[in-house]
C-alpha cells in the first residue's frame, strides 16, 4: 500500500521538469543500489530536500507508478546467467508508465566491465504481455539482444512506485522504488516486499556525491539486488536460487518481517 507520509514528503521537494532532467548527461556514470525501509526513506527525503535536491515531475506527478513484465526462455536463461555470475548478460522486459500510458520494449545489457546499457523502443500498451505479432518490435529485439521473440515468453510482472531526485549540480540522479509487488505468470504465485525500498544512485564518476553522505549518515548501505531475480526467487520454488536466498534474508532483516508469498 502507498505510504501517505512518503507522498507528503515528496510533495514538499521542489520539482524539476522532465525536459531539464533529460539534459543531465552522466558520461562517466557509476550506478550503486541501496536497500532500506520506508521509515528511513522519510529521513533521506528530508535530508535531500535540505541539500537542495529536486524531484522529477512528469505528467503532473512526482511519484510515478510503473508496471514491468520480464521475459525469459522456458529454462530461465537470463535469470540463471545472473545467478551463475555470468559477467555478460541481458534482461528483456516491457514497461508501461501508468501516468502517461507510454509503453516500451526494453533491453538491458551488462558487459564484462560491469557497465549496463539500456535500449528501448516504443510499443502499444496492448502488447505489454505479447509483442510477438509486432514486426518492428521483434526486429528491434533481434537486433539488440541475443534473443528472438520466439525464444521468450512472459515470466512475471513487477509493479512499483518510483521517485526520481536530482542534485543541484546535476551530477547525480537517485531513483527510489517503493510498494514493490510481483506476480509470476508461470507459477501463479504473488509476493510483496512490504515496506522495503530499493534506491539506485546514478552519479558522475568525476564528481563528489552528497547523496552518498546522506545515505551513509542514515546507515543505508549499498547492496547488489535485482528486482527480477528477487521476484523469481520468491515466486518460483523450482528455480535455482541458492545465491539469491541471501538477498531475501537481507530484505527481511531490513524490514524486520518475513516476506509472504501467496
Amino acid at each position: 500500500m502507498p505510504d501517505a507520509n512518503i507522498d507528503r514528503a515528496v510533495e514538499s521537494i521542489p520539482p524539476i521538469p522532465l525536459a531539464e532532467m533529460d539534459s543531465v548527461k552522466l558520461l562517466n556514470r557509476i550506478d550503486t543500489k541501496y536497500l532500506t525501509d520506508e521509515a528511513t526513506l522519510l529521513d533521506v527525503l528530508s535530508d535531500a530536500e535540505a541539500a537542495g535536491y529536486r524531484a522529477l515531475e512528469a505528467d503532473g506527478a512526482k511519484i510515478s507508478p510503473y508496471n514491468s513484465i520480464y521475459y525469459d526462455t522456458d529454462g530461465l536463461r537470463m535469470y540463471l546467467d545472473h545467478h551463475n555470475r555470468r559477467l555478460v548478460r541481458q534482461k528483456v522486459r516491457t514497461r508501461i508508465y501508468l501516468n502517461s500510458g507510454e509503453a516500451f520494449l526494453e533491453i538491458k545489457r551488462k558487459n564484462n566491465h560491469g557497465r549496463t546499457k539500456k535500449k528501448r523502443t516504443s510499443i502499444p500498451p496492448a502488447e505489454m504481455q505479447d509483442f510477438s505479432h509486432d514486426a518492428a518490435a521483434c526486429e528491434y529485439l533481434a537486433g539488440h539482444s541475443a534473443f528472438t521473440a520466439g525464444m521468450l515468453s512472459p515470466v512475471l510482472s513487477t509493479a512499483f512506485r518510483r521517485i526520481t531526485l536530482v542534485n543541484p549540480a546535476m551530477t547525480e540522479r537517485l531513483t527510489i522504488d517503493t510498494a514493490l509487488e510481483f506476480t509470476n505468470f508461470r507459477t501463479g504465485k504473488r509476493a510483496s516486499l512490504e515496506d522495503a525500498v530499493i534506491i539506485e544512485l546514478k552519479q558522475d564518476g568525476h564528481a563528489s556525491s552528497t547523496m552518498k553522505g546522506i545515505l551513509l549518515g542514515r546507515r543505508v548501505k549499498p547492496v547488489r539486488v535485482s528486482k527480477y531475480c528477487v521476484a523469481v526467487t520468491l515466486t518460483d520454488p523450482c528455480a535455482k536460487s541458492g545465491r539469491f536466498k541471501v538477498k531475501i534474508r537481507t530484505i527481511e532483516k531490513t524490514i524486520n518481517k518475513k516476506i509472504t508469498v501467496i
